[in-house]
């Protein structure tokens, strides 16, 4: 990147204290702040799980960004833009709801473990919705930054998809890497179903491995950066992505530990 980066988009799977404290939540509620405070601007998402209590978060929802409707696998699938602050960090998170994919109590599975059968268009709708809504912001990212799986369609909608879009035309992505790899397979459907614009099927190879390793593997190929946040991501994936010659930021224990993570990611940025 020519010059650092300046806004930062953070596309996170968990917040904290909108859901509890993980090692993805906790970088999710911390990283935008201190990104915040070494003077960038910045912008989170997460999707709005059914088991966030709005009335205590204190969401709402946000008319001038809503009533786009997505189309999912030919069925028009409204778009709900809510919005919360985390009032001591002095950041707005944004959240992509829609009742027939976010109402549920579950994140990804019922209640007796049974990954949802369509987590595939849930990932789908929050990659497009993050995208669409930050259209309508009209605010170019520098970086955006995904966090968890279900953000990892982003970066091939961004570089296929949404290439020639002047807000993301400067547009970097990083793609952090977490232990979340769903073990369960996902719909046999996926491939077809997240087609879009200029994206063919032979880009994301989904159909004859639907898996959550594929899924990683396809994010990373169509990211400009990684970054490892976890000590035990599927072994796998991280070949892979070592593979891939892209700038690479390993795990550090003791940065999450004490918080010199953030000067370091924000270092990264700037590199890009």
């Amino acid at each position: 990147m020519a010059e650092s980066a300046q806004k930062v988009l953070f596309v996170c799977s968990e917040i904290f204290p909108y859901l509890p404290e993980s090692g993805i939540s906790n970088i999710g509620r911390y990283l935008p702040q201190g990104i915040q405070e070494r003077k960038k601007e910045i912008r989170s998402f997460m999707p709005r799980f059914g088991c966030i209590n709005e009335r205590k978060n204190q969401l709402h929802e946000v008319i001038r960004l809503s009533g786009m409707n997505i189309i999912i696998g030919d069925v028009d699938r409204p778009l709900i833009i809510k919005v919360a602050s985390i009032t001591p960090a002095r950041i707005q998170v944004y959240f992509i709801d829609n009742e027939d994919y976010f109402k549920r109590k579950g994140q990804y599975s019922e209640a007796d473990g049974k990954f949802y059968a369509d987590n595939h268009e849930r990932a789908i709708f929050f990659a497009r919705g993050v995208l669409e809504t930050v259209k309508k912001l009209r605010w170019a990212p520098d970086v955006i930054h995904c966090h968890g799986w279900i953000s990892h369609l982003v970066p091939i909608y961004l570089k296929k998809a949404y290439k020639d879009d002047p807000i993301f035309a400067g547009s970097k992505v990083v793609l952090s890497l977490y232990d979340d790899t769903p073990a369960a397979p996902f719909s046999d459907k996926f491939a077809k179903t997240a087609l879009f614009g200029s994206i063919g099927e032979e880009d994301i190879p989904l159909s004859e491995a639907p898996t959550g390793i594929k899924l990683a593997e396809t994010a990373a190929k169509y990211s400009d950066g990684i970054i490892f946040g976890s000590d035990n991501i599927d072994p796998e994936v991280a070949a892979y992505c070592k593979g891939l010659g892209l700038p690479l930021l390993g795990y550090d224990a003791e940065s999450m530990k004490d918080g010199s993570y953030i000067d370091g990611y924000n270092a990264f940025y700037d590199k890009l």
